[in-house]
């Protein structure tokens, strides 16, 4: 099994729509670390399980500087947008959203 890793940094906005009060649901922003993995048996033609810059062009491309409440469907929190990417890319298997320092949410695939 190869396994590959692309982490990528994505400057974007956001506010959370909550069952109770807070101050995330206010627009605010962060410089979110995103982690990508990906897994295959077997590797392409070129060599890889993905490329990297695929990877980066799909997530970074589309999030980076973005208010994510526009961009999304769903209410961007770390573990929502987690799963998001996570679906975006092939072979991906996992993926860590940290929103701050500290703040790390992890979406595992389950394994059919």
């Amino acid at each position: 099994m190869y396994y590959v890793s692309k982490q990528m940094e994505i400057s974007g906005s956001h506010f959370l729509k909550l069952s109770y009060r807070s101050k995330c649901e206010n627009l605010h922003g962060h410089n979110w670390v995103v982690t990508v993995h990906c897994k295959s048996k077997e590797l392409n033609e070129d060599g890889m399980v993905i490329d990297f810059t695929h990877v980066k062009e799909k997530i970074h491309g589309y999030l980076d500087h973005g208010n994510f409440n526009e961009l999304l469907p769903f209410n961007p929190t770390a573990e929502n947008l987690a799963k998001w990417i996570c679906d975006q890319i092939p072979y991906c298997w996992k993926v860590s959203v940290e929103e701050s320092h500290a703040n790390i949410a992890t979406y595992i695939k389950d394994e059919d």
